[in-house]
C-alpha cells in the first residue's frame, strides 16, 4: 500500500537548512497497524504528514496504493486524499462553527453522496463510536475525549483506504487516552490501515510493527507477534 524510498526532507530558512528526514526507506501493507516512535524532533510528524500526502518530501520516492505520489502537484494529491485518507489530528481539528454531526459529515459533502446516504453513514458512525446522544453538540460543548471520538469519525466515515493518526492522545489523559488506543485498535481488527505517530512507548506496543525514528533516521524496526 505504501511504500518509502530514500524519502529525505530538508526545510531550508534563507542560508540555514534543516534536515528533518533522512533516506528514510518503508513498506507499510495493507491492513497493518503500524506505529511511528520517536521523541519531541525526531521528524514522525514530518514523516506521517509525507505518509499522509499533506507535505512533499524533498528527495526520494513515495508509493501509496500503486501511484508515485511524491512528485504530485497539490490538486493531485489532494484528490488522492480525500476519500481515501483519514487524518486523526492531537489538536482534533474540529471545525467550532460545525456540530457534531456536522463535523463527521464533512468529508462526504466532497464526494458524491446523496443527503440520504450521508445521513445514513453518520448515523452509523454515530452509533458506533456511542455518540449520537452528542450530535447537535458543537465542540466547544464536548470534552477532550468527545472531541477526540467526533475526530475518529470523521476520519472513518468515508471507510478511507488508510488512517493516518498523529499524536492522537496528545491533549487526552491517560484514561481517556486508552480508551482512544482502544478505539483503533478495534478499527485495525476491522481492516482498517492504521498509520500512528507517537513518542510513547507504551501506546506504541498497540501496533503490529513500530518504527522508530531518531533525528530522522529509522533507527530500529520492530515486528510484534501477535496471536
Amino acid at each position: 500500500m505504501i511504500h518509502a524510498r530514500n524519502l529525505t526532507k530538508v526545510l531550508r530558512d534563507g542560508s540555514i537548512e534543516s534536515t528533518i528526514l533522512q533516506n528514510v526507506n518503508l513498506d507499510i501493507e495493507q491492513g497493518e497497524y503500524v506505529v511511528i516512535l520517536g521523541p519531541s524532533g525526531s521528524g514522525k510528524s514530518t514523516l506521517i504528514n509525507i505518509i499522509g500526502l499533506i507535505e512533499m518530501p524533498t528527495s526520494g520516492e513515495l508509493f501509496f496504493m500503486g501511484h508515485e505520489v511524491s512528485r504530485l502537484k497539490d490538486r493531485q494529491r489532494s484528490n488522492l486524499r480525500r476519500g481515501g485518507i483519514g487524518f486523526i489530528f492531537q489538536n482534533f481539528g474540529l471545525i467550532d462553527e460545525l456540530n457534531v454531526y456536522e463535523n463527521i459529515e464533512l468529508p462526504l459533502k466532497y464526494l458524491k453522496y446523496s443527503k440520504r446516504e450521508r445521513q445514513d453513514k453518520v448515523a452509523n458512525i454515530l452509533s458506533k463510536l456511542q455518540v449520537s446522544h452528542l450530535k447537535h453538540y458543537f465542540p466547544k460543548q464536548l470534552s477532550a475525549l468527545q472531541k477526540q471520538l467526533v475526530g475518529v469519525g470523521r476520519a472513518i466515515i468515508t471507510n478511507p483506504d488508510l488512517i493516518v493518526a498523529d499524536e492522537p492522545t496528545g491533549n487526552l489523559t491517560s484514561a481517556c487516552g486508552n480508551k482512544i488506543m482502544e478505539v483503533l485498535s478495534s478499527l485495525n481488527e476491522e481492516g482498517f490501515t492504521i498509520v500512528m505517530a507517537t513518542h510513547s512507548a507504551l501506546e506504541a506496543d498497540r501496533g503490529q510493527r513500530v518504527i522508530q525514528l531518531f533525528d530522522g533516521h529509522v533507527v530500529t524496526e520492530n515486528i510484534k507477534n501477535r496471536l
